[in-house]
């Protein structure tokens, strides 16, 4: 009886053993469960577009779930702020902007520091703004636009992403540049703004390739200039804002994806091994011709870099054009 006793008992050490070592063994190694790429904007406009690209190839690189989450609004800080307030376990991800480094500017309260609360882990891809307006806009060129502002001072309007995106600055600095008043109207994103540009109800936009080029291409929209320094190989021959006579006039858009601050990181840097691979896959870079994209795939130390000189030239962008919001 004594010997059955101590049996069960070196069974019962070896069963807690075991289920000691099936519990680490449990405890997958990242990722176990489906990965959030949150996008500040709603469905249809670039930062969607890349996410649901990039998204698309992760999950066969990674063999794990990756979703979209669309949370727009103001200006694309609510999704920011969603993602900064999350478990930072790598499970959560923002696909943010250079609107995020102009927010850190123009908005006199954010209750996240972007540069702090927010962990780079690659730029995604570089897309060139272009000035298009309704194809029935008696307009074909840049000083023909800035001739029929400046004669119906207030009449006209451009739409932008939401108040603080690159959009409003660049459309901002356009009017303080040509001397004109152009009426602001923020939407949530690039689909809603694209219908009105269609519609007529606005004039006219500086919006990402991405989304109006389908409708440049339908000749629903007529392209006046690409606001980089470039033109764009999408639309080779458009002029850039510095050929129109806007002198250096240099603003694109970036996008790329960050996790919250506290998140390990061996993540960070799997995240970015893994990102880069698929950014400068060949499929990827043609899904980026296609849509007027230039791919990046930048380490976390680069797009940091990126994100403090960004941060540093909104500041004084958004201080002489005089742009704050409450």
């Amino acid at each position: 009886m004594k010997h059955v006793h101590t049996l069960t008992r070196r069974h019962l050490v070896v069963a807690l053993a075991v289920a000691l070592s099936g519990g680490s063994a449990m405890a997958q190694a990242w990722p176990s469960k489906p990965i959030s790429l949150v996008v500040p904007f709603p469905p249809g406009g670039t930062n969607d577009v890349l996410a649901r690209s990039l998204a698309e190839k992760l999950t066969q690189s990674l063999g794990q779930t990756v979703i979209v989450e669309n949370k727009p609004g103001a200006g694309a800080t609510l999704g920011a702020d969603y993602v900064v307030k999350s478990k930072p376990d790598g499970y959560t991800l923002l696909v943010g902007a250079v609107h995020h480094t102009i927010a850190s500017s123009v908005y006199k309260k954010l209750p996240y520091d972007f540069q702090k609360d927010l962990a780079p882990i690659t730029t995604i891809a570089m897309v060139p703004n272009v000035l298009v307006v309704n194809a029935s806009t008696p307009v074909k060129t840049v000083a023909e636009l800035v001739k029929l502002a400046k004669a119906e001072p207030g009449k006209l309007t451009y739409g932008s992403n939401g108040n603080g995106t690159a959009q409003h600055l660049i459309g901002t600095q356009f009017q303080n540049l040509t001397g004109t008043e152009i009426v602001h109207i923020p939407y949530k994103g690039s689909g809603p703004l694209a219908s009105d540009l269609i519609g007529g109800q606005i004039t006219m936009s500086f919006d990402t390739i991405t989304p109006v080029l389908p409708h440049i291409k339908a000749g629903k929209l007529r392209p006046l200039a690409v606001t980089t320094a470039r033109r764009s190989a999408a639309l080779p021959d458009v002029p850039t804002l510095e050929e129109a006579g806007l002198k250096g006039f240099n603003i694109g858009t970036w996008f790329g994806v960050l996790a919250p601050a506290a998140t390990p990181k061996d993540i960070v840097a799997r995240l970015n091994a893994e990102m880069v691979k698929v950014i400068q896959s060949p499929e990827f870079r043609k899904r980026m011709d296609e849509i007027g994209a230039e791919p990046i795939g930048n380490s976390v130390d680069q797009m940091a870099a990126q994100i403090k000189g960004e941060t540093e030239k909104f500041a004084k962008l958004v201080k002489d054009a005089k742009v704050t919001i409450e």
